[in-house]
């Protein structure tokens, strides 16, 4: 198989000569794409693309932030021919030694899209800041929710493989070009019923920043993620198909959302009176409420049961 790996190229000088080094001699193609780096990048990599024949090089006028880097990257992938594209950082924070492991499911027909997971290994975790492990499972589990990929963890670790049969399927067009670029490309993966698969593979941190910031993954990725929950059970259990999971949430939703409005209509009325709400109107809502909880309790099931397996 025709292999590319590609590397957004944003300041890192530092570490790519060392990471484009590292990539095995198997690896087909090797694009890297300069995002409009402000330090010597850009001399960096002309003078290795004299001393690596499978090194492309590939230039932006405008930064374009690492999902736009990555576009650019997979649009010459696809275009070279290449069976499977690998997105590796030029950071060094990502160690060569797993991208066997990282591609033999692809190659093997068991997945479309393979990425790492640096939360399977205990010992390897104590090397991760604590700030990125809280935040790491606070939003893993956001992401699961706004995917439907309920089987994987660590979404954000962009060491990732995907078959690019199943890159050609996407739309770049729906992909974020910056910090939200790994969960959009999950998010959109749903669509095309991928497989997604989980490496185990220890976290590495150096003497690398991340561009990063928390206080915007604290305040933009809840909003955006809650918009692609919505959007994917409206498409998925509405519009592509109907089933026991779109009649839970058909019934459980309304039932939930009337049970609480009457039940907090008729408090608010009885402690305006000043008198005892009578057993019935107590009854009711709460049956309501509970019924309408059990549904959606069903309807959750049912969803993480069925993400993409084959």
């Amino acid at each position: 198989m025709n292999i590319a790996v590609v590397i957004p190229c944003y300041n890192v000088a530092a570490h790519l000569e060392a990471v484009v080094r590292s990539i095995p001699a198997d690896i087909r193609y090797i694009i890297a794409v300069n995002d409009c780096s402000n330090d010597t990048t850009g001399q960096l990599l002309a003078r290795l693309a004299q001393e690596h024949p499978r090194l492309i090089v590939l230039d932006h006028a405008v930064n374009q932030g690492v999902g736009g880097a990555m576009i650019t990257g997979y649009q010459k992938s696809l275009e070279l021919g290449c069976d499977i594209t690998v997105k590796m950082d030029g950071d060094g924070q990502m160690d060569p030694a797993y991208l066997p492991a990282l591609i033999q499911p692809i190659v093997d027909g068991r997945a479309d899209f393979v990425k790492g997971n640096r939360f399977r290994d205990f010992k390897a975790l104590r090397s991760m800041p604590l700030s990125r492990r809280i935040g790491n499972l606070g939003l893993s589990f956001m992401i699961k929710a706004a995917s439907g990929y309920w089987n994987m963890f660590d979404p954000t670790n962009g060491f990732t493989a995907i078959r690019n049969s199943t890159l050609s399927d996407l739309s770049f067009n729906r992909l974020h070009k910056r910090y939200f670029f790994e969960t959009s490309m999950i998010l959109e993966l749903y669509y095309s019923d991928a497989v997604i698969q989980d490496i185990p593979m220890k976290a590495r941190y150096g003497s690398e920043v991340s561009n990063l910031s928390r206080t915007r993954t604290l305040f933009e990725f809840p909003p955006k993620l809650f918009v692609a929950f919505w959007r994917r059970i409206l498409l998925k259990y509405f519009l592509y198909d109907f089933n026991v999971g779109s009649l839970y949430f058909l019934t459980g939703i309304p039932i939930f959302v009337y049970g609480g409005y009457f039940g907090f209509m008729n408090y608010e009325r009885y402690i305006r009176m000043g008198v005892a709400a009578p057993t019935g109107t107590v009854i009711i809502p709460t049956l309501l409420i509970i019924l309408g909880f059990q549904l959606l309790l069903s309807a959750l099931t049912f969803d993480v049961n069925n993400y993409p397996k084959r």
